[in-house]
C-alpha cells in the first residue's frame, strides 16, 4: 500500500505534534505516526517543567487554555548555591516570558494529540517507522508496520522525525547524533500533598556539583529528584529513598518528603547521555530530542520540543504548501535552530561532565542573589528566552560585576533571607 502526504511526522509527542499541528493549520496533508496504540499514552521519565521560552509557543497553538483547563500550573524557577536564592521577580510587563507551565505528561501528551488531529493531521496510532523510502537519491517517505504486521509505504516530501533520543530515524536516514557525556544521574519519584515553599514554582539547588529540584504539578502532585555525580551511584543503588532524603534533609528550604504520600516507586535514570545531530537534511528535519536532547537538571526538554516544532513549521510551511523547493527552507531551518540552542546546549554539556562551578559562575550566582536586576537578567538567560550568545548575556556579565563590586564585603545573607549551608 502506498499513500502521498506533505509531510511525515514520526513521533506524535511534544515535539512531532508541534510541528504537525502547525504544518496541518497551513493546509498540508500530514500524517502523524505513533508506534503506542492509544491516544492516552505518554511519556513517563520527565520533569513535566516547561520552559518559559515556550509559552509563545504555547499561545500560539492554543494550548495554553487547555492546559490550564487541566489544571496546569503557570510556573517559575527558583534557584539555590551557596550564595544565597536566586528569584527573579517578574511580571507581564517583562519584555521575556514571565512564566512557563508544569503538566503532568499523562495530561499534556493526550491533549497535543488531540491538538494536531483538530487541525487536520492524520493520527496513525500503533504504526511504527520501520524503514525510510527513496528516490532519484533523496528520502521520499517511510515505511510503517501496524501492530498486525501489515505495512504501508507512505510517500512525503518531507519526513519529520519526531522519535527521542535514540531516534531510529535518525539511523535509518544515515545520521548521527554527536554524543557528549553525561556525569550525573538521577533518582526521582512522584508525591501527593507535598506542598512547597515555592508554591506553582519549581526549586533546584546547585550544590556544586550535584543537584536536586522539587516540580510542583498538576493536581497537588510534586516531583522530586536528585541529580548527583556518578561516584555516588552505588550508594542510591541500594537504597535510593535513604540517599535521596538524606540530600534533602540537608538542603535549605525544602520541603519534607516524608510529609508526603509517595505515589510511585523510585525511578532511576542512570545513562542519559547528551545527544545532537543537525537539525535538517535534504528530505529530513529532526525536532526535539531527536535534534537535540540535553541534560534533564535544566528541565529544557519539554520546552525545546514544542518550540522546535514550530520554528520547522515556520521555515518550511510555505514551500511545502506551494511545492517550491525545500531545501533553501529546511537549511533555514537547521541555522535557526543552531542559532537559538547550540550554545544553551554546549553549556549544558559542559556543566554535565561533573565539574564545579566556573569563575564566572560563580560570579553570576553571586551578584544574581544580591539583585533584582541581575537576576531578571539571568532568569532570560536562564529560561532559553534568549539564545545564550544574546546581548542579553552581555548585560548580564556587566550587571554582575558592578553588583560584585559595589556589594563588596556584603554577604547574600544580608540581602536575602539567611540560608542553612550544606555540611562542607
Amino acid at each position: 500500500m502506498s499513500e502521498r502526504y506533505d509531510a511525515v511526522v514520526v513521533g506524535a509527542s511534544l515535539a512531532g505534534c508541534s510541528a504537525a499541528t502547525l504544518l496541518a493549520r497551513r493546509g498540508a496533508r500530514v500524517a502523524l505516526i505513533e508506534r503506542r496504540p492509544n491516544l492516552t499514552d505518554y511519556k513517563r521519565t520527565c520533569t513535566h517543567f516547561i520552559q518559559a521560552s515556550a509559552t509563545p509557543t504555547i499561545q500560539r497553538l492554543g494550548l495554553a487554555e487547555r492546559i490550564e483547563a487541566a489544571g496546569g500550573l503557570r510556573n517559575g524557577l527558583e534557584l539555590w548555591t551557596r550564595y544565597g536564592w536566586i528569584r527573579p521577580r517578574l511580571d507581564e510587563a517583562s519584555p521575556y516570558p514571565a512564566y512557563g507551565y508544569s503538566i503532568r505528561r499523562e495530561k499534556l501528551d493526550p491533549i497535543v494529540r488531540e491538538l494536531a488531529a483538530d487541525a487536520g493531521a492524520e493520527l496513525l496510532l500503533g504504526q511504527t517507522a520501520v524503514d525510510l523510502v527513496r528516490a532519484n537519491g533523496r528520502i521520499d517517505g517511510a515505511v510503517v508496520e501496524g501492530r498486525d504486521r501489515e505495512r504501508r509505504e507512505l510517500r512525503a516530501r518531507i519526513v519529520v522525525a519526531a522519535d527521542g533520543r535514540g531516534s531510529r530515524i535518525a539511523k535509518l536516514a544515515g545520521v548521527p547524533g554527536r554524543i557528549r557525556p553525561h556525569n550525573r544521574f538521577a533518582y526521582f519519584a512522584y508525591f501527593r500533598d507535598l506542598p512547597a515553599r515555592s508554591g506553582s514554582h519549581a526549586m533546584l539547588w546547585f550544590l556544586d556539583p550535584d543537584g536536586c529540584a522539587v516540580f510542583p504539578n498538576d493536581n497537588g502532585v510534586t516531583l522530586i529528584a536528585a541529580m548527583p555525580t556518578r561516584d555516588k551511584l552505588p550508594e542510591f543503588k541500594r537504597d535510593p529513598e535513604a540517599a535521596v532524603l538524606r540530600y534533602y534533609a540537608q538542603l535549605p528550604d525544602a520541603p519534607d518528603p516524608r510529609t508526603g504520600t509517595r505515589i510511585s516507586p523510585w525511578i532511576g535514570k542512570i545513562d542519559v547521555p547528551n545527544v545532537s545531530r543537525p537539525a535538517a537534511r535534504p528530505g529530513i528535519a529532526f525536532v526535539g530530542d531527536a535534534a537535540m536532547a540535553s541534560d534533564p537538571l535544566w528541565g529544557v526538554g519539554c520546552g525545546f520540543a514544542l518550540q522546535s516544532g514550530e520554528w520547522l513549521a515556520e521555515a518550511i510551511g510555505d514551500a511545502l504548501v506551494d511545492d517550491d523547493d525545500l531545501n533553501p527552507a529546511l537549511d533555514r531551518y537547521r541555522r535557526h535552530h543552531r542559532r537559538m540552542l547550540a550554545a544553551h546546549h554546549w553549556m549544558m554539556c559542559d556543566y554535565a561532565t561533573g565539574r564545579p562551578f566556573s569563575p564566572v559562575e560563580k560570579l553570576l550566582f553571586s551578584s544574581a542573589a544580591r539583585d533584582d536586576e541581575t537576576a531578571r537578567l539571568f532568569h532570560a538567560i536562564g529560561s532559553r528566552s534568549v539564545p545564550f550568545q544574546d546581548r542579553v548575556n552581555a548585560r548580564l556579565l556587566a550587571r554582575a560585576l558592578r553588583v560584585a563590586v559595589t556589594s563588596r564585603g556584603r554577604s547574600p545573607a544580608r540581602v536575602r533571607p539567611a540560608v542553612r549551608a550544606l555540611p562542607g
